[in-house]
Formats: C-alpha cells, sequence, structure tokens
C-alpha cells in the first residue's frame, strides 16, 4: 500500500537526505538544482539532467545548473511504510547525486544506491 505523505513533509525528507550527506561529497556538488514534484506513477524515482562533472571540460559559462528530480508519487507507492520511504528518499538523492558527480548505474548498484 502506498505512503500517504504530505508534500511538504515528504520536501523535509529531501532536504533531510541533502543535509545529511558527508561534507566532502557536500564540496564535490557544483551547479546543481535539487526538485521535488509530484510525478506520476510510472515515473522514475529519481531523474538527473545536465552534465556529469567528469564530462564538462570547458564548463563555466553561463551554462543552466544540472537537475535532480525527486518524485513523490513514485516514490510514495514503492515504499511500504514511512520508515522505508526515509531509507528510499535518501538511496535516490545519492544515486542522482551520483550521476551528477560521473558515477554509472552499475557503480551506484554495487554500492547500494540503485
Amino acid at each position: 500500500m502506498p505512503v500517504d505523505i504530505d508534500p511538504d513533509r515528504f520536501e523535509d525528507l529531501v532536504d533531510d537526505a541533502l543535509a545529511g550527506l558527508p561534507e566532502e561529497i557536500l564540496r564535490m556538488l557544483d551547479n546543481v538544482a535539487v526538485v521535488v514534484t509530484d510525478g506520476r506513477p510510472g515515473d522514475p524515482l529519481g531523474l538527473y539532467e545536465g552534465t556529469p562533472l567528469t564530462a564538462r571540460g570547458q564548463y563555466g559559462f553561463l551554462e543552466m545548473p544540472d537537475r535532480i528530480t525527486i518524485f513523490r508519487i513514485p516514490l510514495c507507492a514503492h515504499a511500504r511504510d514511512e520508515d522505508h520511504l526515509v531509507h528510499e528518499v535518501r538511496v535516490t538523492v545519492v544515486h542522482e547525486l551520483g550521476h551528477h558527480v560521473g558515477i554509472d548505474d552499475a557503480r551506484l548498484h554495487e554500492l547500494g544506491y540503485g
């Protein structure tokens, strides 16, 4: 059964996941925006759009920020309860930030963020 959670509370979960990242990871993030949207059933849990840090080259001339979208409805549908939702939000945030720093899906899965 999907977890029914207020959108504001869900945003707090995403904020908590970001705030819980180690300082060395936070220092690596560059020109990236994390946004939360409802999404629809069948959407991914999260989505990274941008140029990974490892592929930027001549980056820095008025580029728009990379964008990480965290989808509330798919994550709530995926979770068994609120504790599981908290875990899945953290995994999704770390997974998408991993793409930002240049880690591919296979390695993220190996690290437990798949």
